[in-house]
């Protein structure tokens, strides 16, 4: 077939595909208000008119106003903490104002436990330095003094008068938790509080738990409720993360982490309770308070790292429940009771909904070995043998320089997940943690979904427990198991590797890890060191009777794990529910085999599949979101193949040196002549793959240059699909072995060059990466867009390539993408 001829037929597959493109942007099917499912946008627009109500109704003095006055303060703490999680900062003037209302109360203010509690979170959810160190120490000193510290009620408070005055007493479970909230906000404010009273707490919370899991508001005798069993819930995690400031020390004074055990059943008896009893639209055992409760039901989930209870995703029921309850008029929410009051509603309501989308960061595995299937109560299973170390780990970075301010985790069921929720189930959070003692004994259903995991971008984290070395042989052995034929190995990361810089300088060789590169990454880093028994006791502010040495050793740990997680996320986690959006799209099957539009994949001598999924993943979202009918089954070709005149779209991309013979230049050249696009990009910005790509133009086209894309392009405009003019792009500002990495994500104009021929733009090329994060791969170290703007951007360039033609401009002007 002659030059004419293949230019005939590229024009007639364009015409074919601009038809199929317009009937899609026309047939799309209407979605009932009914069908709609939450977003995270409609939770943001929900969150921004609360917000707007509060600041709206702060009085002139920095309080807010309440009716009778009674709990002027305590209300005002309720609104201004909500303001803070909400997005808004000591710095600005809601906040300064709310601030300096607090700071001017005078003793006897702020009276009784909940106001004195309330003081205390609102002033350290501020993090205004630490000018307010001084009036925590001295709430927290009257706290620990009205503590109950006899009789039944031992460890728990009640309302006051003013202060309760310590000893004995009747405490409630509602007025117990807030101190318990108050004072572990303290401790993480750097303000001590002694090991006597959490001991206490726990006696109090633990004697009182009900004999069917739950907590009623006084007493063992009283009727177990939705809002103090999720109380009781988070308080245990709260206060058995406390106690691990008790450190048992071996006698060259390194911590003791293996010692023999019992696992804490208490919060696992209380989730039990909540999975029976579950409800967003009432508090489970009685008819009140329910704004209250959806406020401790998201403490509960948040910190015990309970993403359903039962079958019930707390965060995605309660959060539609709420969206659906806003006020319109007003941006409000109002209840029965006390509720009805729009100040104290709409803050709690604003709590729940702004920190349960708080980031999942790390998904913790839960999985059964042959010898564990029965375990008797109490035993501590494989998986599981080190409580608080992911809690500890994700509340060590959370607030950290170029973190977000709230991170948290969850655990996830490796065999629910197989049995329903398949692979998307792992994907909620971008990093899977794996742990244990014994070998894992995964099965060939268990090793199929991780390693499908890992293809579609997740992160695996390993660490051996106390030395296991059955747990070393077995997650060595599943490597082997997920990549039979050796194409991807376990091996010792040398100190060139980022990981050993992303946030702090490690020194290689004593700090032993081993990887696994999948793509355009280390997929998997596993860690033959016990870090979690460590992490497990790490405190915020350690007491100073901690030796030396166990210090160094948890603060070495700590900043291990941290590198390792900056390097799977970049720092940039998505928020819970745009995760979950992600993980759905990427876990979506292959349901178009055969298709109007194929793209052919150029092979060359360097690393042409960096990004293997890359390609098939941008076919997906053509389909998906483009409304494209495209195949997702990718042709490989090298590129001197004739067959590449049959594609109107070849793409390439790479992260090493490489170059064409003489005939691949020519058959491209032809390729590209006749009205064929080339896509390329370099992987995570590369310039080894940049210069040979360079150079490869060069030897291409000796009289053309590449020119960038000038911003004004339709490439870039809602014309082609979506308005990509301005993007998100991870940019290294230190890239010095010697130094830790820094990356910053800079909001800029996309940088695309191009080479026309006859007015069409006939290559258009990426320097910095967009392959990589289609595969939702791109660590701290990769130099390209983020991953949302990556998919984007990548669609306008298909559609754009495809559309360009002069004489179908007329036919798909303003055309946009739903």
């Amino acid at each position: 077939m002659d030059g004419s001829h293949h230019q005939i037929a590229h024009r007639a597959l364009r015409w074919i595909l601009t038809g199929a493109i317009c009937i899609s942007c026309g047939l799309q099917p209407s979605v009932t208000a009914s069908a709609q499912e939450l977003s995270a946008k409609s939770v943001a627009d929900s969150i921004e008119r609360g917000r707007t109500f509060l600041v709206n109704q702060q009085n002139d003095n920095g309080s807010w106003p309440v009716p009778g006055g009674t709990y002027k303060v305590g209300m005002s703490c309720l609104a201004l903490m909500a303001l803070v999680n909400c997005g808004m900062t000591a710095e600005d003037e809601p906040v300064q104002r709310g601030l300096k209302y607090l700071r001017s109360l005078r003793a006897p203010s702020p009276k009784g436990t909940y106001q004195a509690s309330l003081v205390i979170m609102a002033l350290a959810a501020a993090k205004d330095g630490k000018r307010d160190l001084t009036l925590i120490s001295s709430l927290v000193q009257r706290l620990e003094k009205s503590q109950v510290r006899t009789g039944p009620d031992a460890g728990g408070w009640s309302y006051g008068p003013g202060m309760a005055i310590g000893g004995g007493g009747v405490a409630d479970r509602s007025n117990s938790q807030y101190a318990v909230l108050a004072l572990r906000d303290a401790v993480h404010a750097g303000v001590p509080v002694s090991l006597k009273t959490w001991r206490l707490i726990k006696q109090y919370w633990g004697t009182q738990q009900s004999g069917d899991g739950g907590w009623g508001y006084q007493s063992r005798a009283g009727s177990s409720r939705g809002s103090m069993t999720v109380a009781g819930i988070a308080t245990m995690v709260i206060v058995n993360s406390m106690l691990g400031d008790e450190l048992e020390i071996n006698p060259d004074g390194t911590p003791v982490c293996c010692d023999q055990k019992d696992a804490d059943e208490s919060i696992e008896r209380a989730v039990h309770w909540m999975a029976n009893h579950f409800s967003v639209g009432s508090n489970p055992g009685v008819n009140s308070w329910l704004l209250y409760y959806l406020y401790g039901l998201e403490r509960a989930g948040r910190l015990s790292g309970t993403r359903f209870f039962g079958k019930h995703d707390w965060y995605r029921e309660g959060a539609a429940f709420l969206v659906k309850r806003q006020t319109l008029r007003d941006g409000a929410w109002r209840n029965r009771g006390l509720e009805a009051d729009p100040i104290l509603g709409t803050s709690f309501a604003l709590l729940f909904l702004s920190k349960g989308l708080a980031p999942v960061l790390i998904n913790k595995l839960e999985y059964k070995t042959k010898q564990q299937v029965n375990l008797k109560p109490g035993t501590i299973p494989n998986w599981n043998h080190h409580q608080n170390d992911i809690l500890n780990l994700t509340d060590a970075l959370s607030g950290r320089p170029d973190w977000p301010k709230l991170l948290t985790w969850q655990t996830v069921n490796l065999e629910l997940a197989i049995q329903g929720g398949g692979v998307q189930v792992l994907r909620q959070a971008p990093v899977l943690f794996i742990s244990g003692l014994d070998d894992p004994q995964f099965d060939e259903k268990q090793v199929a979904m991780l390693k499908q995991y890992v293809e579609q971008g997740g992160f695996i984290f390993a660490v051996d427990n106390c030395n296991g070395a059955g747990f070393d042989r077995g997650f060595r052995e599943l490597i082997k198991k997920m990549y039979p034929q050796g194409e991807a190995q376990l091996k010792r990361l040398t100190a060139e590797h980022p990981v050993f810089r992303c946030e702090y300088l490690l020194d290689a060789e004593s700090v032993e890890l081993y990887g696994v590169d999948v793509g355009c990454r280390t997929s998997i880093i596993y860690c033959p060191d016990d870090l979690a028994c460590l992490w497990d006791k790490w405190m915020r502010f350690p007491s100073k009777k901690r030796s030396p040495q166990a210090v160094s050793m948890i603060t070495r740990a700590i900043r291990i794990g941290t590198n390792i997680v900056a390097y799977a996320t970049g720092r940039e986690p998505p928020n819970k529910l745009d995760q979950e959006e992600m993980a759905n799209q990427g876990g979506a099957q292959d349901q178009i085999e055969r298709g109007f539009l194929q793209i052919a994949k150029l092979r060359h001598t360097g690393t042409w599949d960096a990004a293997p999924r890359a390609l098939r993943n941008l076919l997906r979202a053509l389909n998906q979101k483009a409304g494209m009918i495209a195949s997702t089954k990718t042709p490989i070709l090298p590129a001197s193949d004739p067959n590449l005149m049959k594609y109107p779209l070849l793409y390439m991309h790479g992260r090493s040196q490489f170059s064409f013979s003489k005939t691949e230049i020519a058959t491209v050249k032809q390729a590209l002549e006749n009205g064929a696009v080339l896509f390329a990009d370099s992987c995570c910005g590369s310039q080894p793959f940049d210069r040979s790509f360079r150079q490869l133009m060069t030897e291409m086209f000796p009289t053309k240059q590449l020119k960038r894309i000038p911003i004004t392009h339709p490439l870039f405009s809602e014309q082609t699909g979506y308005d990509v003019r301005k993007v998100r792009r991870r940019q290294m500002e230190v890239d010095d072995i010697n130094q830790p990495l820094k990356a910053k994500t800079l909001v800029v104009e996309p940088l695309l060059e191009g080479i026309e021929i006859d007015g069409h733009l006939a290559v258009i090329y990426s320097k910095y990466d967009i392959s990589c994060a289609l595969e939702q791969q791109a660590s701290v170290a990769c130099a390209g867009y983020i991953p949302q703007d990556a998919v984007n951007l990548a669609l306008n360039i298909v559609r754009y390539a495809l559309l360009q033609d002069i004489a179908f401009k007329e036919k798909v002007e303003g055309m946009k993408v739903d």
